[in-house]
């Protein structure tokens, strides 16, 4: 009876619109009064537990990074280094749009800041130069998952938290190469619509070596952020989090000192939205906690664990059961709740399977960040909506072509491992 409550509570506030964070807690709260048997201090005491990471300092330190280092200019530098690259290809803004989205990945590590920070320059550019605002908003919100695959990722932080077995620095490897090989496909699809629509390239021809050099020198500042990041970390001189704060004062020092076209007086509303951002995170995250310990409580994870292996022992077949399922799931539930209520359920049946931690733990993550570019709750989509004149329904139509080859990499990922573990394990990290 509890059980079924918790259920149908939790469908029922999830219809109605109420945000994630309070759909996980009422329901908590419901299952609670229906069972009678644990203390309401229970759910006060999981709440707590899982804000309370070291770890998680990282998630509001990436936030804050990205933010200083947008103002500071640096996207501008990124975007001219994008051009110089893939402009002379058929379609040359929307591989711009694309190889930038590559490129802010090393700085933000998140799906919706890509989107508005690359859409709120680029998708009025494309516009001007004759692309389809349909097809423009189609191309930046499925760059924008590139974010969160190269690293850092916020995303990959939350899951090395749930899965104890699987590092930080293991998971921002194994995520180089796929988040390349996304970025490259999605490359090909805007070339072939390109030419089908008439799009021009931005230029015609390479830019000049000696014009290549200039503009490089330009970006440098932007690409030694990761560098520094990922370098920090692989090195051992930072942990993930340290390596996080480290960034934020890399990019105050470019802001202030270099650029300087980041001010003092922003640095307040900078950290209030960076607050604002990181409480929505980690309120996901404690209501996410409560929910995942009720339905352990409750035996779920054994119930769906023997009847995946009813109906088939075979790890390939419950690969491709993940992947269908978590793309469902990422189409209604924020990636932080998805992850902490999954992973303890879905990672014990996959080591029983004999899939390896690191691999599965990627899969698990990038379904759920293709998830972030679906209907009906796709964060991304909302995001560029308020940035240009269009629809839902007229986005999710031209974002289609992307989302194939996106999910064709996932498919390839799932049942080629070495795509992600050749990295980490390369390196010593697995």
């Amino acid at each position: 009876m509890p059980l079924t409550g918790l259920g149908i509570a939790f469908i029922a506030f999830l219809i109605f619109g109420a945000p994630i964070a309070f759909v996980l807690g009422l329901a908590s709260a419901t299952y609670l009064a229906i069972a009678g048997k644990f203390s309401w201090a229970v759910m006060a005491q999981r709440m707590f537990s899982i804000v309370d990471s070291f770890p998680l300092l990282a998630v509001p330190f990436f936030i804050l990074a990205a933010k200083l280092m947008e103002e500071s200019g640096i996207l501008d530098s990124l975007l001219e280094l994008a051009d110089a690259l893939v402009g002379h290809i058929r379609g040359g803004l929307a591989h711009v749009n694309i190889a930038a989205s590559m490129l802010f990945a090393g700085i933000t590590g998140s799906p919706t800041a890509d989107t508005a920070a690359i859409g709120s320059i680029l998708i009025p550019a494309m516009e001007k130069d004759g692309y389809e605002t349909d097809f423009s908003a189609a191309v930046t919100v499925a760059s924008s998952t590139i974010g969160p695959i190269i690293p850092p990722s916020i995303p990959m932080v939350i899951y090395a938290m749930c899965e104890g077995r699987v590092s930080v620095a293991a998971l921002f490897l194994a995520g180089v190469i796929p988040g390349i090989l996304v970025g490259l496909t999605q490359m090909v699809v805007a070339y072939f619509i390109s030419i089908k629509k008439g799009y021009s390239a931005t230029r015609t021809g390479f830019v000049s070596l000696k014009e290549f050099v200039v503009i490089f020198a330009r970006s440098f500042l932007a690409l030694l952020m990761p560098l520094i990041i990922l370098g920090g970390i692989f090195s051992g001189i930072f942990t993930p989090t340290e390596a996080a704060a480290a960034a934020v004062g890399y990019a105050l020092i470019i802001g202030l000192f270099v650029t300087r076209k980041l001010k003092v007086r922003s640095l307040v509303r900078h950290l209030l939205d960076t607050a604002v951002v990181t409480s929505v995170v980690m309120f996901v995250l404690a209501g996410s906690s409560v929910f995942g310990w009720l339905i352990t409580v409750e035996m779920v994870p054994q119930r769906i664990a023997n009847l995946i292996l009813e109906f088939s022992h075979n790890p390939l077949v419950f690969l491709l059961l993940v992947n269908i399922f978590l793309l469902i799931v990422g189409c209604f539930m924020n990636t932080t709740a998805a992850i902490v209520i999954l992973t303890p359920i879905l990672s014990p049946i996959a080591t029983s399977l004999g899939i390896d931690p690191l691999h599965f733990g990627f899969v698990v993550i990038m379904n759920l960040i293709i998830g972030q570019i679906t209907p009906p709750v796709g964060s991304c989509l909302f995001v560029v909506m308020g940035i240009c004149n269009t629809t839902m329904e007229r986005v999710t139509k031209a974002l289609l072509p992307f989302l194939a080859v996106e999910i064709g990499v996932l498919l390839l990922i799932t049942y080629v491992p070495i795509i992600t573990l050749w990295l980490p394990t390369m390196l010593g990290f697995h």
